[in-house]
Formats: C-alpha cells, sequence, structure tokens
C-alpha cells in the first residue's frame, strides 16, 4: 500500500469529529493497522483514487455512535412537547411513522393526555435503528393484511389506524333546566346559592330561603325574615346536609334543621350584614361587611368565638381547605389571606389582584394549591401554593370573575363572570387552556355551586334565573372507585 496514503488515512482518522477516547476511533485505527499489516505492498502506478477495503471496520461500534448522536434528549423533549400540543393526531402520525420507518409494533393509539404512553412512543430505544433482523414469512390470520396485499403499510400500522380513538368529550352548551328565582339580588358582594349533600338546593330570595330538591324537584320554603324586617344575604350547607346556616343583612347568623323546617339557633356577633360563610365540621366560620371573620363552635350553647380580623374591607369570600387545616378568605381590600386553625393572624397574604377577592377554590386534587379570581378591574385566575407560599399562574378571563369550583373528578375548574360577558368558563388546569364557554345569562353570574355527585352545576345571576350545566364527567371517578374496590377484594 502507498505509504503516503497511509499516512493521510491516520491522519483523516486522528482529526475527525470523535471524542477523544471514544471507541469506535481506537476499533477504527485498530482495524486500520490490522488490515495494514495484512495487506501485501502494492505500488501504485498513477494518480491518488484508491477504494480502500471494507473488511476490518467496525460498523457495530461506528453505527452505535451515530445513533447516539442520531436523537438526543432536546430533541426528544421537543417531540414530546409537539405531541402534546398537536393532540392525538399527531401522536398517531408519530407511531404511524415509527412502524413503517423503525418496526416499532405499535397497534394501538395511545392517550396524547397520558404522558407515559405518549413517551413510549417517542422514546422507545433507538439503539436498533440500524440493527438488522430477519423476518420469517407465516400464514396471516384474518385481522391481518396478506403479504400479497397492496397496501405499502404493515400488519401493525393496519392495527393502529383500526384502533378505536377516545372521542373527545362535548359539554352542551345548553342548560338542561332552567329555573325561575324571583328577587334573587343582583349583588357581588352575596353567595346565596348552595348544593347540599343531600341533594338540596338552597336559594336565598329575598328574606326568604327555598330549598328545591333535585330529586322531586319539590320546592318548600325554610324561612322568611320579613317579619324581623331582615333579608338574606347568605346561604351555606354543613357537610353532612343536614343544617344550613342563614347569614342576614343585620349581622345574624341563623342555624336551620333542614329536614324538621325549625330554627336551631341564631347567632350574634356581626354588626353589618354576613355575606360569606363556611363549614368546617361542626365549626361556622363567617364573614361580615364589618371587615371580621367570626369562628365558632355550634355545638356549645353559648358558642366558643374566634375573631379574626386582617380585611380592611367587607370579606366577601371564605373557603376551607379539604385538610379542613386552613381557610382562605377573600375581601373588598384585594386581599387574599389564609389562616390555619388556630391562629388569629393569617399565615398568607397574597397582594397580587387588583380588585375584590370573592371567588376562592381549594383543589381537591392537589394538596395547598389554591385558586382565586378578582372583580373587574383585576379579571385574572390567580393559582397559588399555600405550602410555600408561591404564586404560580395566572390568566386574564376577559370579565369580572364571581365564582369558582373545582371538579371533584378531573383537575378541572369552573369561573362564572360578570362585567362584561357574563359568561361561564371550563378550564383545565394546569395548561389553564379553555375547555367549554357556556353562555345564556343575561346578567352577571354571581352564584355558583356543584352537584354532591360533581357532574353538574347550577349558576344564579340578576336575570332571576337558576341554570343547570353538565360541566364536569364522572369517568375517571368512576374508574378510581373501581380500582379501589378491586385492591380491597384482593386484600379480602
Amino acid at each position: 500500500m502507498d505509504q503516503d496514503y497511509e499516512r493521510r488515512l491516520l491522519r483523516q482518522i486522528n482529526h475527525q469529529n470523535v471524542p477523544e477516547g471514544h471507541p469506535s476511533k481506537a476499533s477504527t485505527k485498530r482495524s486500520l493497522e490490522v488490515c495494514l499489516s495484512s495487506c501485501s505492498p502494492v505500488t501504485v502506478k498513477s494518480g491518488d483514487r484508491f477504494i480502500p477495503t471494507r473488511a476490518g471496520s467496525n460498523w457495530s461500534i461506528n453505527f452505535h455512535y451515530a445513533n447516539e448522536n442520531c436523537w438526543s434528549p432536546n430533541q426528544n423533549q421537543r417531540a414530546k412537547d409537539a405531541s402534546t400540543d398537536t393532540g392525538k393526531d399527531a401522536v398517531a402520525y408519530a407511531a404511524l411513522l415509527r412502524n413503517e420507518l423503525l418496526g416499532a409494533g405499535i397497534e394501538t393509539v395511545p392517550d396524547p393526555h397520558t404522558d407515559d404512553r405518549r413517551n413510549a412512543i417517542l422514546t422507545q430505544d433507538t439503539h436498533s435503528l440500524f440493527r438488522y433482523t430477519i423476518h420469517t414469512k407465516r400464514v396471516p390470520f384474518d385481522n391481518e393484511i396478506s403479504p400479497y396485499s397492496l397496501s405499502p403499510l404493515s400488519d401493525k400500522s393496519h392495527k393502529l389506524l383500526r384502533s378505536p380513538r377516545k372521542p373527545a368529550r362535548k359539554i352542551s352548551k345548553i342548560p338542561f333546566k332552567v329555573l325561575d328565582a324571583p328577587e334573587l339580588q343582583d349583588d357581588f358582594y352575596l353567595n346565596l346559592v348552595d348544593w347540599s349533600a343531600g341533594n338540596l338546593l338552597s336559594v336565598g330570595l329575598g328574606a326568604c330561603v327555598y330549598l328545591w330538591s333535585a330529586c322531586t324537584s319539590q320546592v318548600t320554603r325554610l324561612c322568611d325574615l320579613s317579619v324581623d324586617g331582615d333579608s338574606v344575604t347568605s346561604v351555606c350547607w354543613n357537610e353532612r346536609g343536614s343544617l344550613v346556616a342563614v347569614g342576614t343583612h343585620k349581622g345574624f347568623v341563623q342555624i336551620w334543621d333542614a329536614a324538621g323546617g325549625r330554627k336551631l339557633t341564631s347567632l350574634e356577633g356581626h354588626s353589618a350584614r354576613v355575606g360569606a360563610l363556611a363549614w368546617n365540621g361542626e365549626q361556622l366560620s363567617s364573614g361580615s361587611r364589618d371587615r371580621v371573620i367570626l369562628q365558632r363552635d355550634v355545638r356549645t350553647p353559648p358558642p366558643v368565638e374566634r375573631r379574626l380580623q386582617g380585611h380592611r374591607q367587607e370579606v366577601c369570600g371564605l373557603k376551607w381547605s379539604p385538610d379542613h387545616q386552613h381557610l382562605a378568605s377573600g375581601g373588598n381590600d384585594n386581599k387574599l389571606l389564609v389562616w390555619n386553625s388556630s391562629s388569629l393572624l393569617p399565615v398568607q397574604q397574597y397582594s397580587d389582584h387588583l380588585a375584590a377577592v370573592k371567588a376562592i377554590a381549594w383543589s381537591p386534587h392537589q394538596h395547598g394549591l389554591l385558586a382565586s379570581g378578582g372583580g373587574t378591574a383585576d379579571r385574572c385566575l390567580r393559582f397559588w401554593n399555600t405550602l410555600t407560599g408561591q404564586a404560580l399562574q395566572s390568566t386574564d378571563t376577559g370579565s369580572q370573575v364571581c365564582n369558582l369550583a373545582w371538579s371533584k373528578h378531573a383537575n378541572e375548574l369552573v369561573s362564572t363572570h360578570g362585567y362584561s360577558q357574563n359568561q361561564i368558563l371550563v378550564w383545565k388546569y394546569p395548561s389553564l387552556t379553555q375547555v367549554a364557554k357556556l353562555t345564556g345569562h343575561s346578567y352577571r353570574v354571581l352564584y355558583l355551586a356543584v352537584s354532591p355527585d360533581g357532574e353538574a352545576i347550577v349558576t344564579g345571576a340578576g336575570d332571576e334565573t337558576l341554570r343547570f350545566w353538565n360541566v364536569f364527567s364522572k369517568t375517571r371517578c368512576t374508574k378510581e372507585s373501581k380500582s379501589v374496590l378491586n385492591l380491597f377484594t384482593r386484600i379480602r
């Protein structure tokens, strides 16, 4: 072999774009040395063209190095993000390409919202990219494609295309029931609608509280405050659905037995109207225009009272966390405060909202996640990690946020709005994409309650109507309950 060519070839290997110490570089040099030592001297008479023998090359190592560079983790992440953005069609297309080009053998279309299965498509072992396998012929089954078929697709790809696709969830934009609600006040600071665990809807209309049974559609009047010259400003059921608390314009909080239709007690302590109520077991928290939050145990004859003072204006929103450890309060001072069960001062204070904070909701899916919404000057949904005190995400809804409620079965929430669009929005969290937009109320949608099964919501507005919507799905909860049932069956 010509010595000049030998030196040029060794110099090319030493300067190739391979990291020092990589096994492919050492292997190639060894292969060349073996080839050169075994070759007999050849005299090159003319020209510099030379086609070297490839018998000594270690292609497995070289292709392994090339394969490592052809698909980087950053590309893998970009493919994952692309599949998330484009949805199920993009995932199906990616699976089809992997079947035809790489022989991945994918037969069903994965769910684009399930990260594990999507990653299984896009991050399968790519080290077999250049691996050669011999496929033996066999007689196809009935549901397979004949080897003599004119279709260019493989059997796996045909199964992939024939696999059933989960239809997109459709939310009806028309309420399935509409009830008249005369004298339902158009006041942002009041909370006049609540839905009990016993499937009873309580509504404050003027000076009266009415109960509507979702099972029988029967309407009964629970109380009438006009005798005392008072009116209803808030209603709230306890967790069992047996007692309903009624806040009044004069600052009283009355506890009523819904089944017996009788008043159990009337609590004093506020000097102005009570617009917000929240139960925590046997304890009842009430927020008033007097800027004070009172927390009382209704079981004691004179209730033990705890006064929480932190707001500078009217308290218009109250919600206890699902673990019963923290109380969130919103006020007309644009503040969102978080209290624990023992302190008299707020443990956290959030001041990012630019308007009154009435809409408050704790996530039932993520511990410590709190959502809040601001009034007309703010219009934003904001999310907070109350475990660390950090602000998470926010989005401008375009309208006054009046109420918030999380789905019990999926990581979604619904918001109702006032000025200027009077709409109802269903959001997916944490992407904050709108699942649905519902319209129909002609006034601000000030009131919201979720049915005990978590599927339907009822909204109330100053147009004196109550509208019932099916917005949440119960499918995921059913699957979870079945898995829990199977677990207990295996334990027994």
